[in-house]
């Protein structure tokens, strides 16, 4: 994992397409902005958490088929 030092106001940049900000920092959080191409899809990670643990509606409907 690489970790970088910002200030508030500073950027980031991810290849070409991608830049990330330093929009506030406050005691417990930090607040960040995001540029990137709208086909990009940028999730929090408990989102994706959430995502992958919620099972498929489609795959109920094979496994109802299937038994």
């Amino acid at each position: 994992m690489l970790v970088l030092s910002r200030k508030s106001g500073e950027k980031i940049r991810i290849g070409d397409d991608v830049a990330i900000t330093v929009v506030r920092i406050g005691p417990n959080t930090v607040r960040l902005g995001i540029e990137a191409p709208r086909d990009m899809s940028i999730l929090r990670e408990e989102l994706c958490q959430a995502d992958a643990e919620q099972p498929r509606k489609d795959q109920g409907i094979q496994d109802a088929m299937a038994g």
